[in-house]
């Protein structure tokens, strides 16, 4: 089996405090979906001006998540792209300091998931029935031990990854960015004791 390249391992309260930013996050999601885009095309997919995400995407590249495409000539054309495949933010920390950004993290994921989600449901009429078809928006109610829980997710990275856009390298003709997302935690009912 092939090895494929490693997400990046996210541990510090600086790094995780700039990834909790909605636009940086955006911004970084969008480039690992679409690759190589310029800071107006950026605006125009995440609904800012170019002169913002310009000085965002520097903010990212000061922590080495994204790049400047070498010998791109005009500074206003430079195309920007992840230099990370993915982000590992780890379990829920006890510091408190480092759980506030990582919950902020997950809030602008989740946030920036709903819109997509809202987008596609929009806008399906859009879409060929070849896409409108092959897409799915499900959800399961499973009950499993937390081992069985950590194994599924387990599967379930072991099965998408090589489809993962910045590691993907032999997409056939036809092949666009998707969004696929997965969540699975405890159910906690209100006023429920844990």
């Amino acid at each position: 089996m092939v090895r494929l390249p490693e997400r990046r391992k996210v541990r510090d309260v600086e790094l995780m405090t700039a990834l909790a930013h909605p636009l940086r996050a955006g911004l970084l999601r969008y480039l690992m979906a679409v690759g190589p885009r310029t800071a107006s095309e950026c605006a125009e997919a995440v609904g800012s001006t170019a002169s913002n995400c310009s000085w965002h995407l520097r903010q990212l590249a000061k922590f080495g998540l994204v790049e400047a495409e070498p010998d791109a000539g005009d500074a206003r054309q430079r195309p920007w792209k992840a230099s990370v495949v993915g982000l590992e933010l780890g379990s829920v920390a006890d510091d408190p300091a480092m759980r506030a950004a990582q919950l902020a993290v997950f809030g602008a994921s989740l946030a920036d998931e709903q819109e997509l989600t809202q987008r596609f449901l929009d806008r399906t009429d859009e879409l060929g029935p070849e896409w409108r078809d092959a897409g799915g928006v499900n959800t399961y109610a499973l009950r499993i031990t937390a081992a069985e829980l950590g194994e599924l997710a387990q599967q379930i990275e072991d099965l998408v990854r090589p489809y993962v856009a910045t590691i993907r390298t032999d997409a056939p003709p036809g092949a666009r960015p998707v969004h696929a997302g997965f969540r699975a935690f405890p159910r906690l009912e209100r006023g429920q004791p844990r």
